[in-house]
């Protein structure tokens, strides 16, 4: 069944039945019988449609935008909003909010903006169009904001999110009530056996699902999913690091009872995850991270602890031809194509031992010296200088220096989960 399909059927449920509540309520007011359950109901003539997609002379005529609180209370519905004590969030909740909202571009995408591996956003505005689809009537306009704010773990095979529909803005003619729209916000969760190791699982929380009133999404605007993945205990040592790659998307959906679904809102979030238990090479032993976070390694030339070490990089990355060994049109990655972690032992001492070759082949023996052969992409990269392609660096640098660099390095690799073939990226700054 498709995206659509299924926003489509559930859209359609949530029309009919609210239209046929309205109905009942109408027909015993008057003194009528209700009407029977095969009676179709009225015809539907109106749907929701994005705003951008509508000329700006069909947008006419909408009355002034009111807070959904401020119309409530106008039309006598109940709103606690008006009245409700502001709910506080946990700091860090709320960092990452200012973080995300300092990130617009990037949030309002379906992705959001992926702060790190454990931390991700998105505040996404929507703009609907309540529009008569014989015509070109718009009878109501609906603005609001969506956020999902995502938590992955160094630690627990479990990732949190926090959604929420806030800021409701309603436009609706006086022929519309809006007290009587409707969205939804729609969770389901993939798992790519393909990538990832033997019986991969993923446990969704029960209730995967919200479609509310607006009054309702006013004044109880956030709601939470956790997801998990179950372990077999330390399998790693066998080769099982038990890793599970699964995506977790979000569907919206809006309504109105007399209104065909809204048919765009597929896919309208969507969160890459994995799971893994991995054992000590990750640092904790178990965890969760969101892929599609962009891992950096940031070193600075004026850093005294590693400036030989971030000028030799620098140079690699921005004037190979400073650099050994040389040769016409060299480039080393790391900027725009990432290095991978590599983390067999016997592959990395192979790796030092050719650039070790390639310092004594410049420098000549520097044994007895305070120097040690600096490599770029590191050894412990599937970049490193066995390679094959020659794209590396060697330089001679002080000791003390190439030690600490190395350890920022390890230290990149546990506080990130970076486990064997995950990419990370350089930066090296001034």
């Amino acid at each position: 069944m498709t995206i659509r399909t299924t926003l489509i059927r559930l859209a359609r449920a949530t029309a009919t039945a609210t239209a046929v509540a309205v109905l009942m309520a109408t027909a015993t007011s008057a003194g009528h019988a209700a009407p029977a359950g095969n009676d179709p109901g009225p015809e539907v003539g109106t749907r929701f449609v994005d705003a951008a997609s509508l000329p700006a002379e069909d947008l006419r005529g909408l009355g002034k935008p009111l807070p959904y609180a401020q119309y409530a209370r106008s039309h006598h519905a109940k709103s606690a909003s008006l009245t409700a004590a502001p709910v506080t969030a946990p700091d860090d909740e709320q960092d990452l909010r200012q973080e995300c909202a300092a990130h617009a571009a990037q949030a309002k995408t379906a992705v959001g903006w992926i702060k790190s591996r454990f931390e991700s956003c998105q505040k996404r505005p929507f703009d609907l169009v309540l529009r008569d689809v014989r015509g070109t009537t718009a009878l109501g306009r609906l603005k609001f904001d969506q956020w999902v704010l995502g938590f992955a773990y160094d630690g627990s095979r479990r990732v949190d999110y926090l959604a929420s529909i806030e800021n409701i803005i309603v436009q609706p003619l006086p022929t519309e009530d809006a007290t009587k729209w409707r969205l939804g916000q729609h969770f389901r969760q993939s798992v790519n056996a393909s990538t990832s190791d033997p019986d991969p699982q993923v446990t969704a929380p029960q209730t995967t699902d919200r479609d509310e009133l607006l009054g309702v999404w006013d004044t109880q605007p956030h709601w939470n999913l956790s997801y998990t993945a179950p372990d077999k205990g330390p399998l790693y040592d066998q080769g099982n690091q038990q890793k599970v790659f699964s995506t977790v998307s979000m569907d919206l959906s809006a309504s109105s009872p007399n209104a065909a679904p809204y048919s765009e809102g597929g896919d309208v979030y969507t969160s890459s995850v994995r799971y893994d238990y991995a054992g000590k090479i990750a640092g904790k032993f178990l965890g969760t991270v969101f892929t599609q976070a962009r891992v950096e390694l940031v070193l600075s030339q004026k850093d005294p602890a590693v400036n030989e070490s971030a000028m030799h990089i620098y140079d690699a990355l921005n004037r190979p031809e400073r650099t050994f060994p040389s040769w016409p049109g060299k480039t080393v990655p790391g900027v725009k194509e990432p290095l991978h972690r590599l983390v067999d032992k016997e592959k990395q001492k192979k790796n030092r031992a050719r650039s070790i070759k390639e310092c004594e082949k410049v420098w000549g023996d520097y044994k007895g010296t305070d120097l040690q052969c600096d490599e770029y992409p590191y050894a412990s990269t599937k970049e490193g200088s066995t390679k094959g392609d020659n794209r590396f660096s060697v330089r001679l640098i002080d000791g003390t220096d190439n030690e600490t660099g190395g350890r920022r390095l390890d230290q990149m690799y546990t506080l990130n989960r970076i486990l064997d073939g995950d990419a990370f990226y350089m930066k090296i700054t001034d």
